[in-house]
C-alpha cells in the first residue's frame, strides 16, 4: 500500500515537472511539420508584437523581442496547454510602464532592473500558486473585471502613443487626463508628415485584416509605413521624422534580477496585481483554445508553466510575459498540433532578430503608434460589454468602475479594486439567498410548486423555501425573512421549510436553524424540514443539539411531508377552507380534528 502511495506521488511529481511527457506521443512527423509551420508564422508576428509591446512598457524595444524567446519556450515546455503561447502582451506592458514609471525614467538602466525583479517576483508567486494547487483561484477574478481592465487599458494605450502619431513632444508616464491636456496644449506643434506615416500604418493594417486575413496585419502595417518613410525622408528630403534606430542583432543577453529591500516594498503591490491578471488572462486564452481543440488543461500546471517562464524569463532579459491572445489564436489557425509550435516560434525568433534588427532604423515611431492604435481598438470588447450593461447592474457596476479605475488611478489598485468589488458583489449576493413562499399550482397536471403570489395559501401551513448557502453571513437575511413571513398569518402554525436549493450548512448556520426549531416550539408553532440533503443533514447532526433535532420533523421528500402534516391540521378550519389546495384536502374536510 505503502509503495503504491509513494509510486503514485512519484508520478504525480514527474506530471508536475516534466508534463511534457504526456504530449510526447503527439509528436509524429506530420504533426511535426504543423508546428514548424505554425512556429515560423507566430515568429514573424512577434518581430512586430515584441517592439510594439517594449514601446508600451518604456522598456528598449529588443527586449520585447527578448521576452517572446526563453520565456515562450519555458511556458511550452511546463505549461498544459497545446496552443498557448507566451510573450509580452498589452495588459502585462502597460501595467508595467504605469507602475515603474514613477519610479524611475522609462527605459533607463534602472528602469530595466525594475522591470526584470518585477519579472522574477511575478514569477515566484505564479510558481508558488501553481505549486499550492491554486489554479482555481482564477475563477474568482469577474470577467467583467477583465472586461473593464481591457478597455481601460487600450485607451491608455492610445493616449500614450498620441506623441508618437502626432510627433509633438509630452512627457512620458504622465496620468491619462494629464496625457489628453498636454496633447491640446500641444496641438499646434502637430508634425503632418509624422501622422501621414502613421495613418498609412492604420489604413494598411485595417486593409490587411479586411483582404489579406492570412498575413499578419502588423507586418503589412509596418512595411507600408516603413515605404511611406522612405518616400517622405529620402524621395521628398523631409527631415524631423523620429524613428526606432536599429536594434541589437545579438541573442537575449544574461541578466539578474536586483533585490533590496526598497525594491521589493515599492514591487510587491504591482507584483500581485500583475500575477493576478497576467494568470486570468493566460488560463482563459488556455481554456477557450482547450474547449475548442477538445484538451483537457490543467489550471495548476498553467500556473507553474507561467511561473518557471518568468523567473527564467529574468535572466534572458525578458520582463513579464504571459498568455498573448493574439499569438495563441493565430498558433492554433495555423493548425499548431503541440506546444512544439511555441518552442519553434521562440527558437526562430532567435534566428530572425539578427537579420531584421539593424532594419529597425527606417522603422518610424508613428508607424508604430499607427500599430498599437489597431492593437487598443481591438482589446475593447465592445459586444460583451454591451451585453454586460444591459442584462446585470452589479456586473455593469464592476465594470464601469474597473474601467475608470484604469484610467484614473495606478493600473495595479485598479486591478485589485476591481477584483474586491467583484468579491464584495459575490459576497452580497450569497448573504441575501432567497426566501419564496410556495403553493401548488392548480393549473399544472403534477401539481408542481410555484412562487406566485396571487395563487391561495393554506390557512394552517406555510411552505417556504431557501435557496442558497445557510452560513454565518447569511443567517440575519434569513432570519429576518423568516420572522416575517412567520407573522405574516398568525392562524398558520405549521411551516415546512423546503430545503432543495440548500447544498451548505456551516456551523453557525445548524446552531440558527436548531435555535429556530425550539423558539418556534417555544411559541406553539411546528416546524417541518423536507428535501434535506445529507451534507446539511450531518451539519445539523455535529451541531451539539441532537434533541432538539430529534423533535423536528424531517422529511425525505416533500409529498411525505405534506401528507403527515395535513394530518394534524384541524379539520374545523379544513372543513371552512375555500383554498383546497392540496390533494388531501377533500379527505380532510370532512369529520373530527385528528389530534397529533
Amino acid at each position: 500500500m505503502a509503495e503504491s502511495e509513494s509510486s503514485h506521488g512519484s508520478k504525480g511529481w514527474k506530471m508536475m515537472f516534466l508534463p511534457f511527457l504526456q504530449w510526447r506521443h503527439r509528436v509524429t512527423p506530420r504533426n511535426l511539420r504543423a508546428d514548424l509551420i505554425a512556429g515560423l508564422t507566430g515568429a514573424l508576428l512577434a518581430l512586430p508584437q515584441g517592439v510594439a509591446f517594449a514601446t508600451i512598457a518604456g522598456m528598449p524595444p529588443e527586449y520585447g523581442l527578448y521576452a517572446g524567446m526563453v520565456p515562450a519556450i519555458i511556458a511550452a515546455l511546463f505549461g498544459s496547454s497545446w496552443h498557448l503561447v507566451s510573450g509580452p502582451t498589452t495588459a502585462a506592458s502597460i501595467v508595467l510602464f504605469s507602475s515603474l514609471s514613477e519610479l524611475a525614467p522609462p527605459g533607463s538602466a534602472e528602469y530595466v532592473q525594475l522591470a526584470l525583479t518585477l519579472t522574477m517576483m511575478v514569477g515566484l508567486i505564479q510558481l508558488l500558486m501553481g505549486l499550492a494547487r491554486m489554479g482555481a483561484l482564477v475563477n474568482f477574478i469577474s470577467h467583467s473585471v477583465v472586461l473593464g481592465f481591457t478597455a481601460g487599458s487600450a485607451i491608455l494605450i492610445m493616449a500614450s502613443q498620441m506623441k508618437h502619431f502626432l510627433g509633438i513632444k509630452i512627457p512620458s508616464g504622465g496620468h491619462f487626463h494629464h496625457t489628453l491636456y498636454a496633447v491640446f496644449n500641444h496641438w499646434q506643434d502637430v508634425n503632418l508628415h509624422v501622422v501621414i506615416v502613421g495613418l498609412s500604418a492604420m489604413i494598411a493594417g485595417l486593409l490587411a485584416r479586411r483582404f489579406l486575413p492570412k498575413i499578419p496585419y502588423m507586418i503589412v502595417a509596418m512595411l507600408t509605413a516603413c515605404g511611406v518613410f522612405l518616400v517622405l525622408s529620402q524621395g521628398m528630403g523631409i527631415a524631423g521624422i523620429p524613428v526606432v534606430g536599429a536594434l541589437p542583432s545579438s541573442l537575449p543577453p544574461l541578466s539578474a534580477p536586483h533585490f533590496t529591500l526598497d525594491a521589493l516594498r515599492a514591487l510587491a503591490p504591482v507584483a500581485l496585481a500583475t500575477t493576478l491578471f497576467a494568470l486570468t488572462e493566460a488560463v482563459s486564452i488556455g481554456r477557450s483554445l482547450a474547449v475548442q481543440s477538445g484538451q483537457h488543461l490543467d489550471g495548476n500546471q498553467e500556473f507553474i508553466g507561467q511561473g518557471l517562464s518568468n523567473v527564467v524569463g529574468s535572466f534572458f532579459s525578458g520582463y513579464v510575459a504571459t498568455g498573448s491572445f493574439n499569438r495563441s489564436g493565430l498558433n492554433f489557425q495555423a493548425g499548431a498540433k503541440t506546444p512544439l509550435a511555441a518552442i519553434f516560434a521562440g527558437v526562430l525568433l532567435m534566428a530572425l532578430v539578427p537579420v531584421v534588427a539593424p532594419y529597425a532604423v527606417f522603422l518610424p515611431n508613428a508607424a508604430m503608434a499607427g500599430i498599437l492604435f489597431l492593437v487598443a481598438w481591438g482589446l475593447i470588447d465592445f459586444h460583451h460589454i454591451q451585453r454586460i450593461l444591459k442584462t446585470s447592474r452589479g456586473e455593469s457596476a464592476i465594470l464601469v468602475v474597473t474601467f475608470l479605475a484604469t484610467l484614473f488611478l495606478e493600473l495595479e489598485f485598479a486591478i485589485l479594486f476591481g477584483v474586491t468589488l467583484s468579491l464584495m458583489l459575490y459576497l452580497n449576493q450569497t448573504s441575501h439567498p432567497r426566501v419564496l413562499v410556495r403553493v401548488p399550482d392548480p393549473q399544472h397536471p403534477l401539481r408542481a410548486f410555484c412562487t406566485d403570489p396571487a395563487l391561495p395559501e393554506c390557512p394552517q401551513l406555510k411552505m417556504i423555501r431557501i435557496d442558497g448557502s445557510i452560513f454565518f453571513g447569511s443567517i440575519a437575511h434569513i432570519q429576518e425573512e423568516l420572522q416575517m413571513l412567520f407573522r405574516a398569518n398568525p392562524e398558520q402554525k405549521n411551516f415546512l421549510l423546503i430545503f432543495a436549493g440548500i447544498n451548505f450548512v456551516d456551523m453557525a448556520g445548524a446552531d440558527f436553524l436548531v435555535d429556530l426549531i425550539e423558539k418556534q416550539r417555544a411559541r406553539g408553532e411546528k416546524l417541518f424540514f423536507c428535501e434535506m440533503k445529507k451534507p446539511v443533514l450531518d451539519a445539523l447532526r455535529l451541531s451539539g443539539k441532537a434533541s432538539a433535532l430529534k423533535s423536528a420533523n424531517i422529511f425525505e421528500l416533500k409529498c411525505e411531508a405534506i401528507a403527515a402534516i395535513t394530518q394534524g391540521l384541524d379539520r374545523t378550519i379544513c372543513a371552512q377552507c375555500q383554498a383546497q389546495i392540496f390533494l388531501e384536502c377533500v379527505a380532510l374536510s370532512r369529520g373530527p380534528r385528528i389530534q397529533n
